[in-house]
């Protein structure tokens, strides 16, 4: 498809995010430029200019948005709240107020906002949940409740009681039958992903801006029998550092163990995406060739879109049988963008 002006326009007007990193719009009449889904108000078409490259932008003298930051990774979490963050997963009974973060120079209502539109809740409920979570292992590993409860900044043994049977449904003496999928957020080159882990490995890797993630989520705690909570997990490390490691080049494969809950065939399928070579590409048909069922090529481009761990499981490499890009669930321009750094590194 040609981009002609009438299709970024429109493309702007829509906030299509799968736009992403394929052009970007400059304002003639305000001198700034922006990301296709920017949400600040439209202006009109004969008063826009599109270029490929932020750096095109600048070049012209545009300026960068304040709405939609486009010099920064997209979705990418503030430095400050990664601090935050980061402290609370090596302290999780500490509490920050707000007058902790004015001390800090932090705008409360800006750290709220936040954790509003990425997580869902508040900055006071991330952090209750992120102690529950916490408590919760440690009670399964044998820990004491009582002693859980007030190491994990729990002022009363009923408020404890109270916040663990709201979240995981039993009290936390009854909890131990019970599993917890622990969620987080890993920063990359292409955007914020979100990543869901349990005892036994990755079981969801997904770029925050994914149209499918809220029904991914439910089903992968449907089929878990499981809840799903902001926490720290063994795996999220390693996950990050080799993810690191690819996007600079140093890795083609991972070695990270992943669970995948889905039907036989489906799993199937992810095996045999996981043996496309680094930097290469196949199609549907040659992908259901290679499981000795070549009529089921819509059940194998079912099963691709079903693969809940991006990059990992590569299904950014199954391309048309004429060549050209499909649907990706991250977006085409991240699609075009992971197979060029693959070729890039063969």
């Amino acid at each position: 498809m040609e981009l002609t002006h009438d299709i970024m326009y429109q493309a702007s007007l829509d906030k299509d995010i799968s736009f992403e990193g394929i052009f970007y719009t400059a304002v003639k009449t305000t001198g700034i430029f922006c990301r296709p889904s920017c949400t600040a108000r439209k202006p009109k078409k004969e008063n826009v200019e599109f270029f490929k490259t932020a750096k095109d932008c600048i070049t012209k003298g545009y300026r960068p948005c304040k709405v939609c930051c486009p010099l920064e990774k997209l979705n990418e979490t503030p430095a400050y709240i990664r601090q935050l963050i980061d402290e609370l997963g090596k302290d999780p009974g500490i509490k920050f107020k707000d007058y902790d973060l004015v001390k800090r120079g932090i705008e409360p209502n800006k750290v709220r906002r936040w954790f509003l539109k990425n997580h869902g809740l508040t900055f006071q409920a991330y952090q209750r949940m992120f102690r529950i979570n916490s408590a919760f292992k440690k009670i399964k590993n044998g820990g004491s409740v009582t002693e859980t409860a007030f190491n994990s900044g729990f002022d009363s043994l009923s408020g404890f009681g109270d916040s663990f049977k709201n979240i995981f449904g039993v009290s936390p003496k009854n909890s131990k039958a019970k599993m917890v999928i622990d969620f987080s957020r890993i920063e990359t080159p292409l955007g914020t992903m979100c990543a869901c882990a349990v005892d036994e490995g990755i079981c969801l890797l997904e770029f925050t801006d994914r149209r499918m993630l809220e029904t991914e989520l439910k089903s992968l705690s449907k089929s878990l029998n499981a809840t799903i909570i902001q926490g720290d997990n063994l795996h999220f490390s390693t996950l990050a550092h080799q993810l690191s490691e690819y996007f600079s080049g140093n890795r083609s494969e991972f070695t990270v163990p992943m669970v995948t809950p889905g039907t036989l065939f489906q799993n199937k399928v992810w095996q045999t995406l996981q043996q496309i070579p680094f930097g290469t590409t196949t199609s549907y048909g040659e992908l259901a060739d290679k499981i000795s069922n070549p009529t089921a090529v819509r059940a194998v481009a079912n099963a691709n879109g079903m693969n809940k761990i991006a990059i990992l499981i590569p299904c950014h490499r199954v391309i048309g049988t004429d060549g050209k890009l499909t649907g990706y669930g991250g977006g085409l321009w991240r699609k075009q963008y992971l197979l060029e750094l693959e070729q890039l590194n063969r």
